[in-house]
């Protein structure tokens, strides 16, 4: 079918609404320094109509001796698009921390006038987030190889010599020596959940039904650590599969329940929300190959508990991370690898009145490899 071409008259209105559909704030500049046009991301950005924008230089809204107007000075010299990565053009106009990436590029149809679309680091910063969450996950798996040869090996000998004195003494010391044998346990136990983390092994995915691992998670929830409290779906049910491992995000999916249904306690007005929807994505490589692939698809576990301190939430995915008495601090550690591997995103948004464990993943596309696709968990 041919594409049916944008009379001159409306091409002025094309531009406009295709601008606008745009996420991100953008602007042309004209040879005078004014803004003489502005999209509706723009508008929002800085705070006026783009009708008064038209009205001002650029250089007064932003601050003074911003590398912004240097840019733009350049690309109207050289001809030539420019990139800028992290430019603080914080002022109480824009906001007392704002930090963006900056495109700046000549626009050869009126000349002298200059494009900017601004990028606001929020995203950027997640990545860069997220690839931390992958290096502290490493840390923790050389860490775990270690201890698995050189803890649990002591550790058995160390069992079994109190199982033998258990034998041979009395009623009192006795009780010391099980003291020994569950202490032993316990920290077997810690190891064998440290090793999860050792296991570099290829994921097998395959398209994922995430409704349907939604559900099994929370039958689980409301039949153990969540009884009692109230789960609310908002789902998209035309929402596409997503290309995963089903036991991994099951894995995924009961931590970060779970960690809700603590944060709510029992709190008789507590909920957790599970939402899923298609949000277009960002691009992000997946570990061990030159892919990079889009994360349309978003699902969240939100609660209405009292919220994550908020000097931990830059540290909250590292390994041995945890407010609760009893907690390894192994749960969300666990979750950022899993998400990592499977070429994700896990961010956490939290204030006193609750917190958004948000999770973007890819989805499953036809071309994958026949060999690699199981309808486990997934309609036909």
């Amino acid at each position: 079918m041919s594409s049916i071409p944008i009379k001159a008259a409306n091409a002025g209105d094309a531009a406009q609404i295709l601008l606008n559909t745009i996420r991100r704030p953008v602007i042309m500049v004209d040879p005078g320094g004014y803004i003489s046009f502005a999209n509706a991301d723009a508008e929002d950005f800085f705070r006026s109509s783009a009708s008064v924008l038209a009205r001002n230089m650029l250089s007064k809204l932003i601050p003074f001796g911003s590398p912004l107007l240097a840019l733009v000075d350049q690309v109207r010299e050289r001809h030539a698009p420019v990139n800028e990565y992290r430019v603080d053009i914080s002022s109480p106009r824009l906001g007392i921390e704002k930090v963006v990436d900056l495109y700046v590029a000549p626009v050869p149809e009126f000349p002298g006038s200059v494009a900017v679309m601004f990028q606001e680091r929020s995203m950027a910063d997640k990545i860069d987030r997220q690839m931390t969450h992958r290096g502290a996950a490493r840390s923790v798996t050389g860490l775990a190889a270690m201890l698995a040869h050189e803890i649990k090996n002591p550790l058995s000998g160390i069992r079994g010599a109190a199982q033998l004195l258990e034998q041979s003494t009395s009623d009192e010391d006795r009780a010391l020596t099980r003291l020994i044998t569950e202490e032993t346990d316990r920290i077997v136990a810690l190891v064998d959940r440290m090793e999860v983390f050792s296991d570099e092994r290829p994921i097998d995915r395959y398209p994922v039904n995430i409704h349907v691992v939604l559900d099994r998670v929370k039958a689980i929830a409301r039949n153990g650590f969540a009884r009692g409290i109230a789960i609310v779906e908002d789902y998209d049910p035309s929402l596409p599969p997503v290309y995963g491992n089903r036991d991994q995000l099951i894995q995924v999916f009961l931590n970060l329940i779970k960690n809700a249904a603590e944060a709510v306690g029992s709190d008789p007005l507590g909920e957790i929300v599970l939402t899923t929807a298609f949000r277009p994505g960002i691009r992000m490589s997946v570990p061990g190959s030159q892919e990079r692939v889009s994360l349309p698809l978003e699902f969240c576990v939100r609660d209405n508990g009292s919220g994550v301190a908020e000097d931990l939430l830059p540290i909250l995915f590292d390994p041995f991370i945890t407010t609760k008495p009893n907690g390894s601090g192994l749960g969300l550690a666990l979750v950022a690898k899993i998400v990592g591997e499977h070429g994700g995103i896990v961010e956490c948004e939290s204030n006193p009145r609750g917190t958004t464990f948000r999770v973007l993943m890819p989805a499953w596309k036809e071309t994958v490899p026949d060999e690699q696709v199981s309808n486990e968990g997934n309609p036909r």
